[in-house]
């Protein structure tokens, strides 16, 4: 079974205004983004707009990326969905399509207590044969996932990693003491990366490494070599980047960013605002402060 570390970009889903999916701008941008050092490619996560693509749009994302990235790095596809089954369903059909990975989002509208969120993942689990990844974003999920169903799952020989976007840097040491090494725990732009990897974190999935590929894997690489001093003078510059993305929409501003460097993604998925030139600026002007304004 693969082994994931590092850099995984949340690829952005270019969609025309026809909802048709870009597909050669974004096999433009896995390629860019493979040759820029990352070490994986995660699409269909928050900044892929998995929630507001149809059955088609996300099996198009998920189909063009494994197709461009031809094995050179892991791909691990995002699947979400307030059904078991369908969820289901979409595990087994990206792993038929080539997936490296599941990302494994939960949806929920009514409430749902540990054992029924324990039930989810673990169907999806069962369902495949290559790794699954947990995500929990509790600021946007109804459902969060315990510490208690954290552990649990982490006993399931295919749920591998998870990445949590809790804005709690305590949270996931708490995972790592309780889970010990059955599971790995991955930063998200949420967390400041190399932070998560002075605790013990295998790396971060964030959709700012969409558009900050060579300085994410530059960091990464810091924190690996173990020179803390230069890893967090890095961290502090890309921080910026992080700043500003937290007063815009997420997917907003990669796009933003994506189109300010020359790729043709497209503004966000209705019913979701495109920046405002206002703040398309504040977005361009932090690209530039750490030296991203020009094609990866």
């Amino acid at each position: 079974m693969p082994s994931f570390h590092g850099v995984f970009p949340y690829l952005v889903s270019p969609v025309g205004r026809d909802g048709r999916v870009k597909t050669d701008v974004l096999a433009r941008l896995v390629d860019d983004l493979i040759a820029a050092g990352v070490h994986g490619l995660t699409p269909l996560g928050s900044t892929g707009e998995f929630a507001y693509l149809d059955r088609e749009q996300r099996a198009a994302v998920v189909e063009t990326t494994i197709a461009t990235a031809a094995g050179r790095v892991p791909v691990v596809a995002g699947v979400a969905s307030a059904s078991t089954a369908d969820a289901v369903a979409q595990a087994q059909n990206f792993q038929r399509l080539g997936a490296d990975g599941i990302l494994a989002i939960l949806e929920a509208y009514f409430p749902l207590k540990d054992a029924e969120v324990e039930r989810y993942f673990c169907a999806i689990a069962d369902a495949v044969d290559i790794p699954v990844v947990l995500y929990t974003n509790p600021q946007f999920q109804r459902s969060d996932l315990s510490l208690d169903v954290i552990a649990s799952l982490a006993g399931h020989k295919r749920i591998r990693y998870i990445k949590d976007a809790s804005n709690n840097t305590g949270r996931l040491l708490s995972i790592m003491n309780r889970c010990g090494g059955d599971i790995g725990v991955f930063s998200a732009s949420a967390h400041i990366p190399a932070a998560v990897m002075l605790i013990g974190g295998v790396g971060w999935m964030a959709g700012p490494a969409c558009i900050i590929p060579r300085q994410s894997v530059a960091l990464y690489d810091l924190c690996r070599a173990g020179k803390w001093p230069e890893a967090m003078e890095l961290q502090r510059r890309l921080w910026r980047i992080n700043e500003v993305f937290a007063r815009f929409n997420l997917a907003a501003c990669i796009k933003a960013g994506l189109d300010s460097q020359g790729y043709e993604v497209g503004d966000p998925v209705p019913p979701q605002p495109a920046l405002t030139a206002e703040e398309r600026s504040v977005v361009v002007a932090a690209l530039a402060e750490v030296g991203a304004m020009y094609c990866l």
